[in-house]
């Protein structure tokens, strides 16, 4: 009898020692977790400041560099250069009318072409003083103006040496 009243007290104490570890551990638990929360929220926090920061960052470099740009060229001409021709001919004048390129653009011109510039990337129409543009008809030029679209509204006709 005081054997089996000894393991009774032995399984008690037993199973009042896994009560009381699996109270602390609960509350250990509960206790760490609300910490991991806490640290996975600050985390989260941080990166979502960083990405705020880098795209105002880059939006802010992005209208400093425009508002440069448009202090350095406030009137918004830009050059070009390539070959004064005519809208007609472009690049290629036609060999077999025994014609230099300065003559075949002028001809072309006065037939109802328009000036046109040719250069490595695009063939733009030129809009402006057709003196000057007469003068430089079939040589290499640089061209000053405003581009809207394909056209470019001459401003200056200068010959490139």
């Amino acid at each position: 009898m005081a054997n089996d009243l000894q393991r009774n007290r032995n399984q008690l104490s037993r199973d009042a020692l896994h009560q009381l570890f699996a109270r602390v551990q609960g509350r250990f638990m509960r206790h760490h977790r609300f910490w991991i929360e806490i640290v996975l929220l600050g985390s989260a926090a941080a990166v979502a400041l960083a990405l705020l920061f880098a795209t105002l960052g880059a939006a802010a470099g992005a209208a400093e560099n425009a508002r440069d740009s448009s202090q350095l060229n406030p009137s918004g001409t830009t050059s070009f250069e390539g070959m004064v021709t005519c809208s007609r001919c472009g690049a290629k004048h036609s060999a077999a009318l025994d014609r230099s390129a300065s003559t075949c653009v002028r001809v072309c011109v006065h037939g109802g072409a328009s000036f046109a510039l040719v250069n490595a990337d695009a063939t733009y129409l030129l809009d402006g003083d057709l003196t000057a543009l007469k003068k430089l008809a079939g040589q290499r030029a640089r061209v000053t103006g405003t581009r809207e679209g394909q056209t470019i509204k001459v401003v200056s006709v200068a010959s490139e040496i």
